[in-house]
Parts: C-alpha cells; structure tokens; sequence
C-alpha cells in the first residue's frame, strides 16, 4: 500500500495589495503601480537599473516606506 502524500509546510504568504503602500522597506514603482519589495535601498536600486536596461520606456520609481517618499530612478 502506498503512503498518501504529505507536503511540507509553507509559511503563511504575506499579501500585498497593489493599491497599499507598505509599511517597511523599499518597493518598486513601475508605471505608478507598486512592485516588489526588498529590505534595503541597493537591492531595489539594482532591480530597477536591471529593469529599465530591458525596458526603456518604463517609469520606475523607488518607494522608501520609512519617509514615506518616492525617488525617481533614471
């Protein structure tokens, strides 16, 4: 008789609305919608510059939850 099958157990995903800026961190902008989200400034940075070297046309922008700004990447 087989085993029935048992899957590991994930961690609850943590869901962002698109609409929602976050709390903490540093999230990408694109085209005025919120992106993904990394822990420091140089990671989002890195992301972005790879990001507009594939798409030129694309708007990016940097949110930093902490001063609740936006930097304008180019």
């Amino acid at each position: 008789m087989k085993k029935p099958l048992t899957l590991p157990e994930e961690e609850p995903r943590k869901i962002q609305r698109a609409d929602v800026p976050p709390a903490e961190g540093f999230t990408l902008v694109v085209d005025g919608h919120f992106k993904t989200q990394y822990n420091d400034e140089a990671a989002a940075k890195a992301a972005a510059a790879e990001l507009l070297t594939r798409y030129k046309m694309l708007q990016i922008e940097i949110y930093d939850a902490a001063k609740r700004e936006r930097t304008r990447f180019s």
